[in-house]
């Protein structure tokens, strides 16, 4: 893998924080804010479309299929492949990247075929550097810190962040790289083995609190207060923008053609926000005609949006998760959700709630053809399955479900569904070893059983 960077862009584009209600106002992106200074709502980074729009759409086609998976630094990431729409004034050797993106877009041909859906197409954004889709917005957000850091104006000396368990192996892993401290904040017993230890090797100060998500982010909310430590949640929008890339991804792996449908497992719903996000610029500079139809799949033991969606997102409910295998979406008050409401709204889209039987259900039946799924993405498989029975999703479209994080992550989920120990759960498809003594005719007895010979 060369060093040796190409010439930056000869256009200069630049990006800067608005807020996402219209107040007035434009701010730095290496400002320490994360809210509107005059009403308290999210901000957004806004790009300068009029500038992006001097090249043509063809040629930002031609430009991204150029140096996707180049092994030039840094352009073959999935993430800065795409600078210019990212984060287009961040110096090169700020850059703090895995070569993450570039994910596989896997045609999940048996499955589809059995439940009658066959352009069903999954995005394994877990084979990422962390193991799942958060590496996409973390090379941005420590990128921009370590930018802020190294101009010696900025305040900051470490970074933090509250989290179910993939956020912070991926905070932890890009802060090491950057070489920039750590501090994690975990619901104490609420976090996979593997998704503990992750942070815990790259260095990271974990401290493992006795609350829910949202008990550490009230907590982390007030440690940053202090300047010195930069927040990394996704209440932060620097995320997003790296996030965002993964729905233009899609597009470009389909030759510049828009799915019908993108499922995607929700808790604090910066995801499908940012899902939206790229989609929007891409029809803002014509690189698409059409909006995919965006679905947020919530767990029915952590589903406030999914509630929101059934009054119409009148008021936004906000409710104690309770605790669900999907772990990593166990979330009773998402800090996304104005973004979320606009991203279901504007493309038709639609909110889907499962049981705890229905995801682990779903996931076993992918692994059935050759998948590892993590339980969120059992969570978007049982809300898509949802929507085939009532006839939503019709049989001639093109779906993508979003797999947002490795099956390895959660290897006491898959033991517990196997030996049928999942709470709220009957394992319809358990498939345990067998145990026998190392006498050849029982072992082909029990071969013979399994394969009705």
């Amino acid at each position: 893998m060369s060093a040796v960077a190409m010439p930056a862009p000869t256009q200069s584009y630049n990006a800067h924080f608005r807020c996402f209600r219209g107040c007035p106002g434009e701010y730095s992106v290496y400002e320490v804010m994360y809210t509107c200074p005059t009403c308290g709502g999210l901000l957004e980074v806004h790009h300068d479309i009029a500038a992006l729009r001097e090249r043509t759409a063809d040629a930002w086609k031609r430009e991204f299929e150029r140096r996707a998976g180049a092994s030039v630094w840094p352009y073959g990431s999935g993430v800065w492949g795409m600078r210019e729409w990212v984060m287009p004034d961040l110096r090169d050797e700020n850059i703090v990247s895995m070569y993450e993106g570039n994910t596989n877009l896997f045609w999940a041909e048996r499955l589809g075929r059995e439940i009658g859906l066959p352009n069903l197409w999954i995005k394994l954004c877990g084979n990422s550097h962390t193991g799942s889709f958060k590496d996409l917005g973390m090379t941005v957000l420590v990128s921009v810190v370590k930018q802020m850091m190294a101009s010696g104006k900025s305040p900051v000396k470490a970074v933090a962040a509250a989290s179910t368990g993939d956020t912070s192996a991926a905070l932890a892993a890009y802060a090491a790289a950057a070489g920039i401290p750590s501090i994690i904040f975990l619901p104490s017993g609420k976090v996979s083995t593997a998704q503990l230890i992750q942070p815990v090797a790259n260095g990271a100060h974990v401290l493992a609190l006795d609350t829910d998500f949202d008990g550490c982010m009230r907590i982390v909310k007030e440690v940053t207060q202090d300047n010195t430590i930069y927040l990394a949640n996704s209440m932060n929008s620097i995320r997003i923008e790296g996030q965002k890339t993964v729905g233009i991804e899609i597009v470009r792996q389909f030759d510049w053609e828009t799915p019908d449908w993108i499922i995607i497992p929700v808790g604090n719903l910066g995801n499908i926000s940012a899902l939206y996000k790229g989609m929007k610029l891409m029809q803002e500079l014509g690189l698409i005609d059409k909006m995919p139809r965006l679905v947020a799949a919530q767990a029915g033991k952590a589903n406030p949006f999914y509630r929101s969606f059934l009054n119409g997102f009148q008021e936004k409910v906000m409710i104690h998760a309770d605790k669900t295998l999907a772990s990593a979406i166990q979330i009773g008050d998402p800090v996304s959700y104005e973004k979320a409401v606009q991203a279901v709204v504007a493309t038709n889209g639609l909110v889907e709630a499962v049981t705890e039987h229905e995801l682990a259900n779903a996931a076993a039946r992918a692994d059935l053809t050759g998948m590892y799924t993590c339980p969120h993405t059992g969570v978007a498989l049982a809300a898509l399955f949802k929507l085939l029975a009532r006839g939503e999703v019709k049989s001639t479209d093109r779906v993508v479900v979003i797999s947002t994080a490795h099956g390895l992550k959660f290897t006491s989920f898959k033991v517990g569904y196997h030996e049928g120990k999942l709470d709220e759960v009957e394992s319809e498809l358990a498939n345990p070893p067998v145990y026998l003594p190392a006498d050849v005719k029982v072992v082909k007895e029990a071969i013979a059983r399994k394969l009705q010979l």
